[in-house]
């Protein structure tokens, strides 16, 4: 019998619970696999919070949002409470007889559990994160559904944009990476997108309002929350010490609603969605994709393929070692080809290196 441990870390997010139920089942039925559920991500190693998942705990929690074991994005082993408490993490990891851990997760995670694999734990690493910034693959679970939560957001702002003349702004997650943005912003006929890969000049968004005012009479903006003004520096709304990625940022939309108004004559308004882009049923893909990546994360185990990480490349489930994928960020490129088409349909993203694909 192989004894699997699983956690959840970062924040919660769409398709964990999926996730959770396709390694759990998946390792029960094939590989008379007992699983062990990790409470509230590292915190649960660190506090001896853990609990026997049967497959009953399994069951029913496909469609369920957030996660059944709980999460949290402070609890660091390397950083706890100011002490470095990785050897007691080991320890322990040893003292419940786990022969892996599967770990969800978006980079902070990632980069925890390379280091805790170098000390001799056998990881599996799953990519979670509605902000799809993690590295080496195509897709994250949670990414799908957290853009249709922003798009169902524009379409929803666009009447009122319409009806009263204004322009909308909508702050959308995804911290230092525009993904959500530049995909939501597609998806809801966005005019103006802000990404954090390409700082904005305020005269441009100016005269693309301006430009919008004088055709459609309203202008709709997508900023997602990293995006920051050239020679400026990004809205941070609070610092965690103890977490991995302490910087918490929000209120870019309010910042550039306060300086548009400085410019336009026609009402300007600001909405961030915050975390109502996480919360929620996951979408249809989601639920497939989640039970593909924790079915393959259950064949590595099986495989005892450890210290890697389930990734989507050229539409095809794979593994790359976890130091690949540590301490970086995939962030929005030129070449992407998602911002290419924006560009070919005239979308302003409020900087001269970007300019519309007009003829």
């Amino acid at each position: 019998m192989m004894r699997v441990g699983i956690l959840t870390g970062g924040g919660d997010c769409q398709g964990l619970n999926a996730t959770i139920r396709a390694v759990g089942k998946s390792l029960m039925l094939n590989y008379n696999g007992q699983i062990i559920g990790i409470e509230e991500g590292f915190a649960g190693l660190l506090e001896r919070k853990v609990r026997e998942l049967t497959y009953t705990d399994c069951s029913g929690i496909l469609a369920l949002g957030g996660t059944i074991l709980g999460s949290s994005n402070t609890a660091n082993p390397f950083n706890y409470k100011g002490k470095d408490c990785s050897a007691q993490v080991v320890a322990y990891y040893h003292e419940l007889g786990l022969d892996s851990l599967v770990i969800m997760g978006g980079d902070g995670t990632m980069s925890i559990g390379y280091e805790l694999s170098k000390l001799g734990m056998n990881i599996i690493g799953v990519p979670k994160t509605i902000d799809n910034d993690l590295m080496c693959t195509e897709r994250t679970f949670g990414f799908e559904t957290a853009v249709s939560v922003a798009t169902e957001a524009l379409d929803r702002l666009r009447t009122t944009g319409h009806s009263h003349k204004r322009v909308m702004i909508l702050e959308t997650m995804g911290r230092y990476a525009g993904w959500i943005a530049l995909h939501a912003g597609i998806a809801g006929g966005a005019d103006v997108i802000l990404l954090p890969e390409f700082p904005y000049d305020i005269d441009e968004i100016v005269s693309a309002c301006r430009l919008r005012a004088s055709e459609q009479q309203y202008s709709i903006i997508v900023v997602a929350e990293g995006a920051k003004p050239q020679h400026g520096s990004m809205v941070v709304q609070q610092t965690i010490a103890d977490s991995p990625d302490p910087i918490r940022l929000g209120g870019i939309a309010e910042n550039l609603k306060s300086q548009l108004e400085q410019h336009l004559k026609v009402e300007v308004r600001a909405t961030s969605l915050g975390h109502i882009q996480r919360g929620g049923s996951p979408t249809a893909n989601d639920r497939i994709f989640a039970t593909n990546i924790g079915t393959y994360a259950a064949d590595l185990i099986a495989r005892k393929h450890y210290g890697q990480i389930v990734v989507q490349q050229q539409n095809r489930l794979t593994s790359v070692p976890l130091q690949q994928v540590a301490n970086q960020t995939k962030a929005v490129t030129l070449e992407d080809t998602t911002l290419q088409s924006a560009l070919a349909l005239g979308i302003n993203f409020g900087c001269s290196e970007l300019k519309p694909n007009l003829r």
